[in-house]
């Protein structure tokens, strides 16, 4: 993976790129995209919740051509279930127990991908220098994906076993292919609830 791009891009009559982007978003502001949105923000139209990965070629709305309104989306450091992460979770679904009781669940899933730069943290040599600001080397391991078919079923499995989470929630995993494109599935869909009356 480049870490240093060959070339900066030109930006057209100095424009920078977040001049663009809001040029952007006065065009999306003239369309009815806004006013096609879910009602009631924690049930998006295609009820899922997808965690996935910060990296750019990671988009999505890309991968699963998405629109507005359609999908809750986490993104953190490959994709990994954090206490934060959980903690959203947690509100989200009990937002859905007390406001929308008889609506049916969104499913979420966790997905992992390949070439993730998370996976520099499995270099001892490169994590020493970030432990040395203060952060924690064990945390720092367990947040690498070099391998997301063995990385997605461990996230899958704090979901589930979050009690602060509804039981109620489908929770599956996914691992993505940057060269390819393809996501394909590495945990199929399981609620707590339904593995304890199962």
């Amino acid at each position: 993976m480049p870490l240093i791009p060959e070339a900066v891009p030109e930006h057209a009559g100095g424009m920078s790129d977040l001049d663009e982007l809001l040029t952007a978003n006065r065009r999306f502001a003239a369309t009815d995209a806004k006013d096609r949105v879910p009602a009631i923000p924690f049930l998006p139209t295609k009820q899922v919740y997808l965690l996935t990965c910060i990296d750019p070629r990671v988009d999505p709305a890309a991968l699963f051509e998405l629109d507005l309104g359609d999908a809750i989306v986490a993104r953190t450091v490959g994709g990994r279930v954090t206490d934060a992460v959980l903690d959203d979770l947690a509100w989200i679904s009990y937002l859905h127990e007390v406001k929308t009781p008889d609506a049916p669940w969104f499913e979420f899933a966790v997905m992992h991908h390949t070439d993730c730069g998370s996976g520099l943290m499995a270099d001892p040599d490169l994590r020493a220098g970030f432990v040395a600001r203060g952060f924690d080397d064990a945390v720092l391991q367990r947040t690498a994906v070099t391998d997301p078919a063995r990385t997605v079923p461990g996230d899958v499995a704090r979901i589930l076993d979050a009690k602060t989470v509804s039981g109620d929630i489908a929770v599956s995993g996914y691992a993505y292919d940057v060269a390819t494109g393809l996501v394909t599935q590495v945990v199929p869909p399981s609620s707590r609830n339904a593995a304890q009356s199962g």
